[in-house]
């Protein structure tokens, strides 16, 4: 039956291929007529088609998968046409066997499988022979060759049935790995740092820190940099000589004055009803608590959102206003009038009126009118700043003639200078070269520049005096380390020597039942791992940044695989190795039968549908 119904299943999806196919896809007389296969496998062909639908469908996966649609050439980057071309080389080589062993589908139960193909039964669900013929000629086939694919269909299940018939992953193997999944841990750990330790971290003399500096060089290096020249302006290096004088500012203020002034609102929701009745029956049975706002909503079949109408002033809502405004947050008033009939009202928050004088607008209102003016200036400039990088001036040149700053710059990746911070001048200082001529460019914020590449230097060690903060932070870094491991050396002695966890005068933590698979917060993964390597009874200390943790393992259990837990990982894992096994032994077999196989591939075929997948 489990055949019967892949079967069943093998010989929709081939039909609809080949419908979708047919009717707006790729055919045969794409190629000029003449092209039918990609290739063959001991005499049987690979139809162009067939290719160019498995491509597709791989396509159409990875689609699925990643949310976005790459290119054939991006797919073919990673082996896709030559991944697709082995598995149908891989069908064919299994067809052919399966013909050498004599299996194939009776007349009578390929007809069988035909009639109940929905896609070829009339409106009655009889048999449609007229459909038939026309899905089979749309498709670029003929009725043979269609009996034909779905007979090699039929077979090649039949064969792949028979090799993985009966095959089943030994309980065992399932039931160990349950078992090391299932397996828990009590353990008990402290946490021991800097404030454990019985004497400070000592002050490094110089002769320490030159000497961590001369064994440690590699941490202390200045990146490869490119020596760059430039000369730039932004709308906020001329604030200070741009003027806005008074009437200007009145007049944006009077111009955003709803901005700038706004009157007390309400959040608001209104529910219209048909009638004034109709209204002050829902608002009676709200008031008794025989019905909420919410439920009133819905009754009419809408949504809370249906009914919201945000933050509304008095004034917008005509007759209702005065008495919406006049109610608390939380409150259902009305029945009000309203322009779409009787409505109750819901106030869901109060919004106080908000004013900004003058003054108090006046210095955002400048700053804000002194950049476009600036920007303003700036693109003004750009025509003379090009003119003079035209004619041959330098950037020095420039910046004497212009607004224009001249400046230099060691670039690298992690520059935090001013002009690093913008992308535009990333990407050039990254793209030019020696010997290119300064162009002017565009900042995001209305700027402008343009710079020289100088030269390059290579990553170097940075010298002592500048390093010199560094070394001293990684020097204690490193002691500290040393100190914290010596300490936990002697508090594992102790413990080892008898002494309880909880006598070491260190806040102790304590998990129960914990997996392999349980995650803890603020420790490091590999408190976990070693406590699964640990014996119970054992004192581990581990290492984390900063700190050591002093582990001591309580119990293990193993796991108990009539838990309902470990029931269904136990199920789920030999299922999936179930899966594997057969599929390894499918490959396995399939690639045995392709090594023996007459493989003929058509390039020139491969070629023309490739041309067409572009």
């Amino acid at each position: 039956m489990a055949v019967q119904n892949s079967f069943t299943k093998t010989l929709v999806w081939v039909l609809m291929g080949m419908l979708i196919l047919g009717l707006g896809g790729f055919g045969i007389t794409n190629l000029g007529g003449s092209v039918q296969s990609v290739g063959k496998v001991d005499g049987k062909a690979i139809g162009v088609n067939d290719y160019y639908r498995a491509v597709e469908q791989e396509l159409n996966a990875i689609q699925a998968q990643t949310g976005q649609r790459i290119t054939f050439a991006q797919a073919q980057q990673f082996g896709l046409s030559q991944q697709v071309l082995s598995r149908l080389v891989s069908q064919r080589a299994l067809d052919g066997e399966a013909e050498r062993l004599g299996l194939s589908m009776g007349d009578e139960n390929l007809r069988d499988q035909i009639v109940t193909i929905p896609a070829f039964q009339s409106l009655d669900g009889s048999f449609d022979r007229e459909a038939y013929r026309f899905a089979l000629q749309n498709s670029g086939m003929s009725e043979v060759d269609f009996e034909n694919s779905l007979r090699e269909d039929a077979a090649r299940t039949l064969l792949q049935s028979a090799i993985v018939g009966g095959i089943e992953m030994p309980d065992a193997y399932a039931t160990v790995l349950a078992q090391f999944l299932g397996e828990t841990r009590n353990f008990s750990y402290v946490s021991v740092s800097e404030a454990n330790l019985d004497a400070a971290v000592p002050v490094p003399s110089d002769t320490d820190l030159r000497s961590f500096y001369d064994a440690n060089t590699d941490q202390f290096m200045q990146p490869a940099t490119r020596d760059i020249t430039y000369a730039w302006v932004a709308p906020s290096m001329l604030l200070d000589t741009v003027e806005v004088d008074e009437e200007s500012l009145k007049a944006a203020y009077d111009d955003r004055d709803a901005e700038f002034n706004q009157p007390e609102r309400r959040l608001v929701e209104r529910l219209v009803f048909g009638t004034e009745e109709e209204a002050k029956e829902a608002q009676r049975a709200i008031e008794i608590g025989n019905a909420t706002f919410e439920e009133q909503v819905e009754a009419r079949g809408l949504d809370l959102a249906d009914v919201d109408m945000g933050d509304v002033t008095q004034s917008s809502l005509g007759d209702a206003g005065e008495g919406v405004f006049a109610a608390n947050s939380g409150d259902v008033v009305g029945p009000f009038t309203s322009d779409l009939g009787p409505a109750l009202f819901r106030v869901n928050a109060v919004l106080a009126a908000r004013s900004t004088s003058f003054e108090d607008a006046k210095s955002d209102l400048r700053d804000e009118i002194a950049i476009d003016r600036a920007r303003r200036v700036i693109d003004a400039e750009i025509n003379t700043v090009d003119d003079l990088l035209a004619g041959g001036a330098t950037l020095e040149e420039v910046a004497a003639e212009t607004d224009l700053v001249l400046a230099t710059i060691n670039y690298h990746t992690g520059s935090d200078e001013d002009i690093a911070g913008y992308a535009d001048f990333r990407t050039a200082a990254l793209a030019a070269q020696e010997g290119d001529f300064p162009e002017v460019a565009s900042l995001d914020d209305g700027g402008i520049f343009a710079l020289r590449l100088d030269g390059t230097s290579e990553a170097a060690p940075l010298p002592f005096d500048e390093a010199r903060d560094a070394v001293e932070t990684a020097w204690r870094a490193e002691q500290l380390q040393v100190a914290l491991a010596t300490k936990s050396d002697a508090l594992v002695k102790e413990m080892e020597a008898g002494a309880d966890i909880i006598t070491l005068g260190l806040v102790v933590a304590q998990e129960q039942d914990l997996t392999r698979s349980d995650f803890l917060p603020d420790v490091p993964r590999s408190l976990l791992e070693t406590v699964f390597e640990m014996d119970q009874g054992d004192i581990r200390a581990i290492e984390d940044q900063g700190r050591y943790l002093i582990v001591e393992l309580d119990a293990v259990a193993q796991a108990d695989l009539s838990n309902a837990e470990n029931t269904s990982i136990q199920n789920v894992i030999s299922q999936q190795v179930g899966q594997s096994l057969t599929q390894d032994i499918l490959n396995a077999y399939a690639t045995h039968i392709g090594a023996n196989a007459d493989i003929e591939i058509d390039q020139h075929a491969l070629a023309a549908v490739h041309a067409q997948l572009h």
